[in-house]
Parts: C-alpha cells; structure tokens; sequence
C-alpha cells in the first residue's frame, strides 16, 4: 500500500480539496483507495458521506492518534488529510505511515512564512533525509497574474524539493465537493483546465 500525506500547520491552504481530489483520481483508475482524516473537523470524511454509491468507492479508514486503526485490507493506495497546526503525535502518526508527504501552499506570505519553518522541520526527519519519504509541494489558489504568486514561484524556485504543479482559483472545487464530488467524475469540458494542471501531480504520485 502506497500512503500519501497532505500537510501543511497554516490552516485554510487547501489540504481537504487536495486530499479529496487525490482520493477521487486513484478510484477513477480503479484503485482501491482509502481516505484518513486526522483533523478533528472530519472535512474529508464529512466529504465521504455525501457520496452516492453509483461513484467509485472510496473507503472511510478511521484513523485516530489515540485509536490508530489498520487500514481495511487489500488497500492499493491512501490518503491522509491532517489538521492545522500539525505536531506531536498526530505529526509522528502520518509520517511513520507516509510513503510520499504533499505540502499544499498558498500564495500569501503568511502562508509562506508559517510553510518554510514547517519544512524545515520536515527536512530534518530522519525518513525524508534518506529517501524513504518524498516530498513535493502543491501552489494552491494560485493566479498567475498577481504579485503574490511572483512571491510564491520565488520561494519555491530556492526550495531543494519538486513543486509538482499549481492549481487555479476556482469554484469549481467547491461546487463539486458540495455533491461529495470530485475533478474526475464530471464531465471533462467542465473541467479540462484543471485536470491539465493535475496532470504533473498525479505523475509524482503514480511513480513508484
């Protein structure tokens, strides 16, 4: 079982889209997925439970610091969403579970700022400084035409991990989370943009 960890302790950056829409592309290829959700808030699962059972399947893994659960059996791939403000035993939890940590940043300072000292923390952990766990980051929200995503291009070109794509300002992850929705089970014309910048994404997370 591959697991994947969204991370980032700056609440509001995008971890529950990142983490669902994740979700939703392994179970459109046909994965058997399960989604984690370590935020007290439940977004992630509270997602889950306004899925139909006409859409693919994705399972609920109850996954607690205090009560940490197995997985259900036979899982291809997992993802973990986290809270705000990620430390501790909740921190260790993910990590000793990870296979590959996404940070998702949006593009203000104080996003930045509060993400930098956090990946300095991750740097330091001794499975990412060997390799066992990669790192990449995600721009969320992000309109290329505005100054504060110069700021965020430039703080990532000096970061030493992979910035594996950006994603747009749009409503259309809203509008799809509210149906327990996500960018794959739509029709293609809707959202052709952003399946394009979700493409270099999934390829890092597809590679073994």
């Amino acid at each position: 079982m591959t697991v994947i960890v969204v991370a980032n302790p700056k609440g509001g950056v995008g971890k529950s889209t990142l983490a669902t829409n994740l979700a939703g592309h392994f179970a459109a290829q046909g994965e058997w997925v399960g989604l984690a959700d370590l935020d007290k808030q439940r977004s992630s699962h509270a997602w889950l439970s306004l899925r139909v059972d006409t859409l693919p399947k994705i399972e609920e893994w109850a996954l607690d610091v205090d009560f940490p659960a197995k997985p259900p059996k036979g899982l291809g791939k997992a993802v973990i969403d986290t809270p705000a403000g990620l430390h501790g035993n909740r921190m260790s939890l993910a990590l000793d579970l990870a296979d590959k940590v996404i940070v998702p940043l949006q593009p203000s300072m104080f996003d930045i700022l509060a993400t930098q000292d956090f990946l300095t923390r991750l740097s330091k952990e001794k499975a990412v400084r060997k390799g066992a766990i990669q790192v990449g980051v995600v721009g969320m929200r992000v309109d290329a035409r505005t100054r504060s995503a110069d700021q965020l291009h430039r703080f990532v070109e000096g970061l030493d991990l992979p910035v594996l794509g950006y994603l747009r300002d749009t409503q259309n992850y809203v509008q799809l989370a509210a149906h327990g929705l996500n960018i794959w089970e739509v029709a293609k014309s809707r959202v052709e943009k952003d399946l394009e910048q979700w493409a270099p994404i999934v390829e890092w997370v597809d590679k073994k």
